[in-house]
């Protein structure tokens, strides 16, 4: 399959089991068909929504390669694997012939192709005694909320990108546009995720989008926006549902002992013995089925180890002395039949968003209660006083080690301007990531980011 966004499988026809109705809303996303699937009722609806969820999980996208962009160009997590090429994130001197660019876009498009089809074809529809309009609205919401987390993710990562709202299947259909300014894509992330709200229903549900999952996102895509009143809102629906969220006690419960869809969780994908996760493979050592390509920077375990800074969250790190020398593994990801889950939004994210929030509107107090949440949980000493700019240094540090073995770091440093100092970045232009150079080969319309050649 060619790296481009535009060209997908011919088109299969797949026999699957079908949930009833009554029950959809529970189902986890299973493998499913592609894009390309004819949608011309109720079962072929569900099954292309499956099939969005399939390619979010991907491992081109949430399952691996989309990941690593982040983790690399951080300074939480590093690779020690034979492809030294990877070393280039970490560097910030990447070249625009990367390979995981190019599948991390192509995956990221493939799922908005998805998204598109059952945007333009579910709701044509009719409806029947089964098919209701609550569950067509439902599907229709589940793609516009991943189209814009998928767009959120294009555009945080490289700027501003092509807005393709359509669907298409091969590069003859594929609109000729200039890319986006980021002001306009992150203006679609919105556009969709008003779009969700209206249709979703405030259900909870960790796995599959509901209402409650656009507010979260909108929280997280507020604070980008610099927005704190928006910010707080939105956060503050998750974190005053306690019936449903709660943080856990202690800090590993979210994801050890096989946990899953915890009330911790906001939004995970699910994967099973069919659709698997990869990353406890990367994680692991080889003692334990891995190759340990993926692993915690020496600086990120020492703060973690340190009781009195990381606490509970030692659990995330373990040593392991190789050849005499001591070696730092992580633990989030270690499920041997790979069935980790992705975490994508967890409540203690939604804490720190309104923390932060908070401090940036002059309300101290408000926003030390909810960093202190997060110290209390991970059993590290409260924050009892401070100004505004340690309060939101203390929110910077604390987001790094709550989120230490997750993609938060590089994307957190990036959007409060703190990369170029935290990092040592001297060059603004590499805070965005070079677009693929097999996708501008594709297509003329797509200018390479400043600071970057189209090779």
């Amino acid at each position: 399959m060619k790296n481009n966004i535009f060209l997908f499988t011919s088109l299969t026809a797949l026999s699957l089991l079908f949930v009833s109705c009554g029950k959809f809303l529970d189902v986890e996303p299973k493998k499913s068909t592609s894009d390309e699937v004819t949608i011309v009722d109720e079962n072929s609806a569900k099954t292309a929504v499956r099939g969005i969820y399939n390619q979010l999980q991907s491992d081109g996208y949430y399952g691996y390669s989309f990941q690593i962009l982040g983790f690399f160009s951080g300074d939480n997590i590093r690779y020690t694997g034979s492809q030294t090429v990877n070393n280039q994130l970490t560097n910030h001197n990447v070249k625009s012939d990367l390979a995981v660019l190019a599948t991390s876009w192509t995956a990221i498009y493939n799922t908005i192709n998805r998204a598109n089809n059952v945007i333009a074809k579910v709701p044509q529809l009719a409806t029947t005694a089964t098919f209701t309009p609550a569950i067509k609205n439902q599907l229709i919401g589940e793609a516009y909320f991943i189209r814009a987390l998928a767009y959120f993710d294009l555009t945080r990562t490289w700027g501003g990108v092509q807005l393709i709202l359509t669907p298409t299947t091969s590069p003859n259909d594929r609109p000729s546009i200039q890319r986006s300014s980021v002001t306009e894509t992150y203006a679609q992330v919105l556009k969709d995720l008003i779009a969700a709200e209206d249709l979703l229903p405030e259900t909870t549900n960790r796995i599959r989008a509901t209402k409650k999952t656009v507010w979260a996102l909108k929280a997280r895509f507020y604070l980008y926006q610099n927005n704190w009143p928006e910010a707080e809102k939105y956060a503050g629906k998750i974190i005053d549902d306690k019936t449903n969220y709660t943080l856990l006690n202690p800090y590993k419960s979210f994801f050890a002992n096989n946990a899953s869809a915890t009330s911790e969780s906001v939004f995970e994908l699910y994967y099973n013995i069919n659709v698997t996760n990869t990353q406890a493979y990367n994680w692991q050592p080889s003692a334990k089925g891995g190759v340990g390509w993926i692993r915690p920077t020496d600086k990120i375990a020492e703060l973690l180890s340190d009781p009195a800074i990381g606490g509970d969250r030692k659990a995330l790190v373990e040593k392991q002395v190789i050849n005499g020398a001591d070696n730092w593994f992580g633990n989030l990801y270690y499920r041997t039949n790979g069935t980790d889950p992705a975490f994508l939004i967890r409540l203690a994210e939604l804490y720190l968003i309104r923390a932060e929030a908070r401090a940036q509107q002059e309300n101290p107090d408000g926003a030390r209660d909810d960093l202190n949440e997060i110290r209390k949980r991970s059993n590290v000493g409260i924050l009892t006083t401070g100004t505004k700019e340690q309060v939101l240094l203390a929110i910077e540090n604390e987001n790094r080690l709550e989120f230490a073995l997750e993609n938060h770091r590089w994307y957190d440093l990036i959007r409060t301007n703190r990369a170029k100092d935290v990092l040592g970045i001297a060059d603004a232009n590499k805070l965005r990531l070079p677009i693929p150079y097999s996708q501008t080969l594709i297509d003329p319309n797509l200018a390479p980011n400043p600071g970057y050649s189209s090779n």
